[in-house]
């Protein structure tokens, strides 16, 4: 299995398979409109915006575990993300992200990498490279932290 073979609901209720992106760059990320890091959408935006020609997806997957951070429905939260922070990147419907109830991607993730590279908290970073492999940035790494971009041009070039 890779990260190609899971599907998500975006926030506006379509489908939204990963395979579409097969042979992109993609850094899905568990968000939260009412945490500390949520100022990170900005510098998210930036990247997806940078990066984006050369084959780089931002996703945004709301959850709401962690400090019920994410109470809001689908509508609010796109609203919230749009208005806010202009975010222009994918977002998927509200999901876990931990735990047994967890959509199948964090599973698939946690079973790859292992435990260690759960979240732990809102914005949590897991890259996936363009052959479906992935590795994981605690939710303290900032989109613009030299170690993120770097692994993300890496995985562009690779």
């Amino acid at each position: 299995m890779s990260a190609f073979d899971f599907d998500f609901t975006a926030i506006d209720g379509r489908p939204m398979p990963l395979k579409t992106y097969r042979g992109k760059v993609l850094l899905v990320v568990n968000v939260a409109s009412f945490c500390g890091l949520t100022p990170q959408y900005e510098g998210l935006e930036a990247l997806s915006k940078k990066y984006a020609d050369q084959g780089l997806v931002v996703i945004g997957v709301p959850a709401n575990d962690f400090g019920t951070q994410e109470p809001g429905t689908e509508a609010e939260i796109h609203a919230f993300c749009t208005g806010k922070f202009a975010v222009d990147f994918p977002m998927t419907s509200k999901q876990p992200v931990v735990g047994p109830s967890a959509h199948p991607f964090y599973q698939w993730a946690v079973a790859e990498l292992g435990a260690d590279a759960a979240p732990k908290w809102n914005f949590h970073k897991y890259l996936v490279g363009r052959d479906g492999n992935v590795t994981s940035f605690g939710s303290r790494t900032t989109p613009d932290a030299p170690e993120l971009v770097g692994a993300i041009e890496a995985a562009l070039k690779g």
